[in-house]
Order: structure tokens, then C-alpha cells, then sequence
């Protein structure tokens, strides 16, 4: 499944809202073909016993206490939001068909 379709590259621009030419769709398409060829490459790796969480080298995980804390006063989230309702923060719609409210 190395190749992607047109329709697929389509679809993948209207998800992310994109606005593309002729040119760049075809560009797009040669793109996430190559990235998914280059996936199928790596399926070809023999990881058998390799744990899913392997790093080339050891990495600690700094933890620290988890505490509980007071939260923010909503009203000083919202101070300096170009636009807010009480203590919600209102942006634009971006779901066609939604009911603004």
C-alpha cells in the first residue's frame, strides 16, 4: 500500500483545511507515498525481542511529587483573552452546521 490516491491526499487536505494547487496536491501525493513506502521498510526490521519502549540509550523519568495545588481564578484566565463570556474563553466556529451558542 505504498501509493496514495488522489482521493485519499484529498481527503487529508479537507482535514486539515488546507488549500492547495493542482500542483501541490500531485506533490502531496508523491510525498505520502514516499513516507508510506519508508514505513513498510521499517516493517521489515526484525524487533523480535526488542521491548516496546527500548532507547538507544538509558533515560531516567524525572518524577517529582505530585501535589495538589489551588486552581487558577477563571477570571484571571481570561483577562487578557481577545475575547471572552464570564469566565469562558469564545473563539470562532469552526464546524460547518454547529449551533452557535
Amino acid at each position: 500500500m505504498a501509493e496514495i490516491g488522489g482521493d485519499e491526499v484529498e481527503r487529508v487536505i479537507a482535514l486539515a483545511r488546507l488549500a492547495l494547487s493542482e500542483e501541490e496536491v500531485a506533490g502531496m501525493a508523491r510525498d505520502l507515498g514516499a513516507i508510506l513506502r519508508h514505513a513498510e521498510s521499517l516493517a521489515a526490521l526484525d524487533t523480535e525481542g526488542v521491548p516496546p519502549t527500548a532507547h538507544v540509550i538509558p533515560l531516567a523519568t524525572p518524577l517529582r511529587e505530585d501535589s495538589a495545588v489551588s486552581p487558577l481564578d477563571p477570571e484571571i484566565a481570561v483577562a487578557n483573552a481577545p475575547r471572552a463570556a464570564g469566565t469562558a474563553f469564545v473563539v470562532p466556529r469552526v464546524i460547518e452546521g454547529e449551533e452557535e451558542g
